[in-house]
């Protein structure tokens, strides 16, 4: 179904209570926020769609967390209370929208239930320490360099340092998911919503 860059006034805001039932393991959460890295995102991809994560229950602390990867903090999980309120530096409140979507293959449980386990380890597996400062450039510059060009620098290409729809994608490859793109450049954002598997849930209040 695929989710239009305009459709953030057509949702209705929702509180995290009336929307925490509704959320299953690998939906993504969608932000479009207005902090520096995020309008690098947005321009160099021409949508407002400027990070992702991945949504994941935790029964046995009962939490749902989000599994994203960060700008200097690299690969972590947050309970989506803070995801939903915050930036990753601790702004608040969180500056701008979040959508949870969900994308269809998800009930195919034929697909999804010996593969789950795969998707969960993956995400997990990544989690450590902060990039160092090196990395944060290099992020930057393929983020930046993918305006221009069709095909990134081979030394550019992610290795263990991700934006947060490269580590994404990855985590739906785990679960054999592939998130439709033009493998241009690299694979942002915009690209989750603008997949045709992928449809909208429902839209966070955020303050």
């Amino acid at each position: 179904m695929a989710i239009p860059d305009d459709i953030i006034p057509t949702l209705t805001p929702e509180p995290l209570e009336t929307i925490a039932p509704k959320i299953k393991d690998g939906d993504i959460l969608l932000c479009a926020a207005h902090d520096p890295f995020s309008r690098l995102i947005a321009w160099a991809t021409k949508a407002p769609w400027s990070h992702v994560a991945i949504a994941y229950r935790w029964p046995e602390l009962n939490r749902v967390m989000a599994f994203e990867a960060v700008q200097k903090l690299g690969v972590r999980a947050v309970p989506i209370e803070k995801f939903i309120t915050q930036t990753s530096d601790g702004t608040t409140p969180y500056p701008g929208d979040i959508i949870l979507a969900r994308h269809d293959k998800w009930g195919d449980r034929k697909l999804t239930d010996g593969k789950l386990q795969h998707f969960a380890d993956f995400a997990v597996d990544q989690f450590g320490d902060p990039f160092a400062a090196m990395e944060i450039a290099k992020i930057g510059l393929r983020v930046a360099l993918s305006r221009f060009v069709d095909h990134l620098p081979k030394a550019l290409e992610p290795k263990d340092e991700y934006i947060c729809s490269e580590y994404a994608a990855k985590c739906f490859e785990q679960a054999g998911i592939t998130i439709e793109w033009d493998g241009l450049g690299f694979i942002a954002p915009a690209d989750f919503a603008h997949d045709p598997a992928v449809q909208a849930v429902a839209r966070f209040k955020t303050q």
